[in-house]
This record gives C-alpha cells, sequence and structure tokens, in this order.
C-alpha cells in the first residue's frame, strides 16, 4: 500500500488501521477467488501464493482494477471541504510478481523466490503490476498483455532482472 507512513501521521493509528482493514478486505476477497494463499501480512501489504502464474496475474488485475474503482467512487463525491476521513481515502497499491522454488517453513516463504518478488514489489509504481521474466514466460497464451520495462538491478541481486508490466486499465 502506497503512503502507509504518511497515512498514518496525516490519520492518526485508528484512521491508518482504518484504511488497512480495506485494503485487506479487499485483497483477500480477491485472493480467495482467484486460489491464491495468504502467506503473511508485511504490516501495509499482503504476501500471497499461487498454484500457477496465471492465477496470480489474475488475482493482481482485479486487485488494481478494484482498487481503481474504489478510488474512483471517492472521487465522484462531493468534496465537503475537510479533511478526508479513513473511510474516504483513495488507497493505491503496488504488485510485484515472481515464480519460483521457495523454501515452506512454519506455514511461511523464504528464500530467493520472495525475496526477489519483495524488490519487484518495491520497483513498482503505485497502480502498476510489475512481474519478472519468468512469469511472463511462464503465463504465455493465457492473453495477459505485458510491456518491456527493460533490465533492472534490485538491492541485493548481482544479476539483473528483466521486467514486464502487466497491462491491466
Amino acid at each position: 500500500m502506497e503512503g502507509s507512513t504518511t497515512l498514518t501521521q496525516r490519520l492518526g493509528d485508528a484512521g491508518a488501521q482504518e484504511v488497512l482493514r480495506t485494503h485487506n478486505t479487499i485483497v483477500r476477497d480477491t485472493l480467495k477467488a482467484h486460489s491464491g494463499s495468504e502467506t503473511k501480512h508485511t504490516g501495509d501489504g499482503i504476501m500471497a501464493s499461487f498454484p500457477a502464474a496465471s492465477k496470480a496475474l489474475e488475482c493482481a488485475v482485479v486487485i488494481q482494477r478494484a482498487f481503481e474503482e474504489r478510488n474512483r467512487s471517492l472521487s465522484a463525491r462531493p468534496s465537503t471541504g475537510s479533511p478526508r476521513a479513513a473511510n474516504e481515502t483513495p488507497i493505491r497499491v503496488r504488485i510485484g510478481l515472481n515464480a519460483g522454488e521457495p523454501v515452506a517453513e512454519d506455514e511461511d516463504l523464504f528464500g530467493t523466490a520472495v525475496q526477489l518478488a519483495a524488490r519487484i514489489c518495491a520497483h513498482a509504481e503505485p497502480g502498476q503490476i510489475l512481474a519478472a521474466n519468468v512469469v511472463r514466460e511462464l503465463s504465455a497464451g493465457k492473453g495477459v498483455m505485458f510491456s518491456d520495462r527493460g533490465e533492472v538491478t534490485l538491492r541485493g541481486f548481482e544479476e539483473p532482472v528483466r521486467l514486464y508490466e502487466v497491462r491491466w486499465g
């Protein structure tokens, strides 16, 4: 979720938590509908795993569309002139996708595949879905449109990673 620290400073702990609950509900409902499993909550985001790259892509697109629709409905409301309440605060998320063979331990996932997914997510802009090349290759023929974003050096990784933006809008 974009700007969670700033959001907490603006709305206070209780107000920010209300926004986070809205975020969590949208993400968790979408995960359930697309065979996703929540692995952990990261404080202002959710790490999830999927049985197939195509399921992760479908879920990511639906999540971004759900937040876009929610934010659009908020902006269509008449302005009261006062600062936005927590339930009127737009939510924008970054999504990063990777595929691999993580290490499963204590109902959690670890290892290079997970670390790379986190770095890809951090590299994404709000409202963007970025995927590693392996995700694009695994989802060939599934009708997902990608835009090549080139090779990127991500913190902690020696080799550059080719990233693709998922076109969902």
